[in-house]
């Protein structure tokens, strides 16, 4: 447990004293100014959840000034926090201000590495969520006509952010700090697919392409002309500008290394992201030991789950690479069209969610819908991805699946995929934790990723109890998600704290795992782009399970599987040393 954290949590526990009156105030007006605060600079966090007041903001979060700013925000509010007495707040406030003061202490720490100055790479990509929230489909509303000239507003902003990233990437390359030019070939038609001479054909049309019926002819035709001069002038030139640079001028100087080690203080910084995004102390070389061990029980597990099938491995070949070849060839495991994919999780999600009742007493309100990811940035997405619903609901959230090479995409894997990133997944514990008033905002829409990842991927283990797994593919399936996450924990910290090449990641995904090469080369250079996300799902999920094993022995006959789940979820994403002390209190009072 990370030392101030510890002490934080010693104190939650300590009993209580008598309130002093004004305390539990003290704490929630905190709570809520930090937040109002913090939605003035990061408006697209407004307009993710719905509120509508800053529309016509695009924050240039990788600007000097932004970054100051938002250090100063940090500084701020925790020197304030430290000042209120955590003995007497009750003790939902006491834990609400441990998990506030630890976040704020962590994001300070994090400013010590120049991740400004690599502000693109192909799976992260302002580029590409900027395509995304001006395609009438995203957070951004469409409605009205302000809905439209805020957009026209919000352009401004992406153009000096443009700015602001190429002139980052030119002190980056001074400094040593560049990416991988592996990432940054993907990144090039990625900015082209924006970059067209005719604005209709652009990603930003689709919002004038549909727009509402109810508008007057006058603002039709105003918005029409306003949003064709905007793309014409504006953003093509922008996306040009940006792939020109990094054509002609970055490419030359990337780096043909892919470890966050090989940049300067990249050791410490691969460090504090493992720390930061696991909320654990574990080291790398723990962590890798780890996947390896999870790599082979599971595989283990499979060998079973093949036997089941009655598959027998020709020519004398090796058992597991046999069905695993099997399972990555054979037509039956795989759509022939793209238009397949969407009805096909309709169906398992229609199987899914009255089955919910099962194993969760407290469900979302909001529902979410399927999409394609779109075809700009499908080739460098992963599998499958959720964008939340908005606070009232009046914006479902959305399970984006990805069709690009379908031969990547077995139907075997989807119903592990459904129950990861819809119910009882992502917008299940996600849309829990917003529409839980209770909590202090800067819960109900903050993150933790090894909770989130880690609640996705146990969230896969559910599908038994849910209507799902009935045939041995659909369960080898559910073991092959899990399976690629610990071998995500061996590739991750192999490639960033042992200098594995791409070509060792890409040869050890093949020899270990049935995903097929496009998914194989995608998931790697996602690590290489985002050192230490990967780390998330595997020991989140361990987590939750190791705590559902200790409710039951401790609790017995005593133990709610519904009761646990809602234990762990209407709290809101929290760091996993924390989510364990919350369940441990709540062991001890069904005792």
């Amino acid at each position: 447990m990370r030392p101030q954290l510890a002490f934080l949590l010693a104190m939650l526990a300590a009993a209580p004293t008598l309130a002093k009156p004004d305390a539990d105030a003290q704490a929630d007006a905190l709570f809520e100014r930090y937040f109002e605060d913090a939605l003035v600079l990061n408006p697209l966090l407004a307009s993710s959840i719905g509120d509508p007041r800053y529309n016509d903001r695009y924050p240039v979060t990788i600007s000097p000034e932004w970054r100051a700013q938002a250090r100063a925000l940090d500084a701020r509010y925790l020197a304030e926090a430290k000042r209120i007495p955590m003995k007497r707040l009750d003790g939902a406030r006491r834990l609400s201000l441990a998990v506030f003061i630890a976040a704020r202490e962590r994001s300070l720490e994090g400013y010590r590495f120049p991740t400004q100055l690599i502000p693109l790479n192909q799976f992260f990509s302002t580029p590409n969520s900027f395509a995304q929230l001006g395609s009438g489909s995203s957070t951004h509303p469409f409605k009205t006509a302000k809905d439209y000239d805020d957009f026209l507003k919000r352009i401004d902003g992406f153009v000096a952010w443009v700015d602001q990233a190429i002139a980052n990437m030119r002190e980056g390359a001074a400094q040593g700090v560049v990416q991988p030019r592996v990432l940054m070939e993907k990144v090039l038609p990625q900015l082209a697919a924006q970059a067209k001479d005719d604005p209709t054909q652009t990603t930003f049309w689709q919002p004038i392409a549909n727009l509402p019926a109810d508008l007057a002819a006058a603002e039709r035709a105003r918005l029409t002309e306003a949003y064709r001069a905007a793309i014409a002038g504006r953003l093509v030139p922008a996306y040009r500008k940006l792939h020109d640079f990094v054509r002609d001028e970055y490419l030359p100087r990337c780096r043909t290394t892919v470890s966050l080690a090989a940049l300067p203080d990249g050791a410490a910084w691969y460090a504090y992201n493992v720390r930061t995004i696991t909320t654990t102390t574990l080291a790398p070389d723990e962590i890798h030991a780890l996947g390896l061990t999870e790599v082979a029980r599971i595989q283990g597990e499979m060998r079973a789950l093949m036997k089941e099938t009655g598959f027998t491995a020709p020519d004398g070949k090796g058992e597991l690479p046999a069905f695993f070849e099997f399972l990555k060839s054979d037509p039956r495991f795989f759509h022939t069209e793209r238009e397949a994919v969407v009805p096909g999780y309709y169906t398992i999600k229609a199987r899914v969610d009255p089955n919910l009742p099962r194993l969760f007493e407290v469900l979302p309100k909001a529902d979410f819908e399927v999409r394609l990811v779109e075809p700009f940035r499908e080739k460098s997405a992963s599998g499958g991805q959720y964008n939340a619903a908005s606070e009232d609901g009046s914006r479902p959230g959305v399970f984006y699946a990805n069709a690009y090479d379908l031969r990547s995409r077995p139907i075997w894997a989807m119903e592990s995929l459904l129950l990861h990133e819809g119910n009882p997944g992502h917008h299940f514990q996600i849309t829990i934790a917003r529409e839980n008033r209770a909590l202090p905002r800067f819960r109900r829409f903050g993150g933790y990723i090894a909770y989130s990842e880690g609640w996705g991927l146990y969230a896969e283990s559910l599908g038994a109890d849910l209507g799902v797994y009935t045939d041995p593919y659909q369960r080898y399936g559910q073991l092959d998600g899990e399976l690629w996450r610990a071998i995500r924990l061996v590739v991750d910290t192999g490639l960033h704290a042992k200098n594995w090449t791409r070509e060792q990641v890409l040869d050890y995904m093949r020899a270990n795992s049935s995903r097929g090469e496009a998914a194989a080369v995608s998931e790697a250079e996602r690590f290489i782009a985002i050192p230490g996300q990967a780390l998330a799902y595997k020991l989140g999920e361990l987590k939750f399970k190791e705590l559902r094993a200790r409710s039951v022995a401790r609790l017995g006959a005593r133990f709610d599987l519904k009761r646990f789940h809602t234990v762990v979820l209407t709290g809101g994403a929290l760091p996993l040393d924390v989510l364990d002390a919350e369940v441990e209190r709540w062991i001890a009072s069904q005792r």
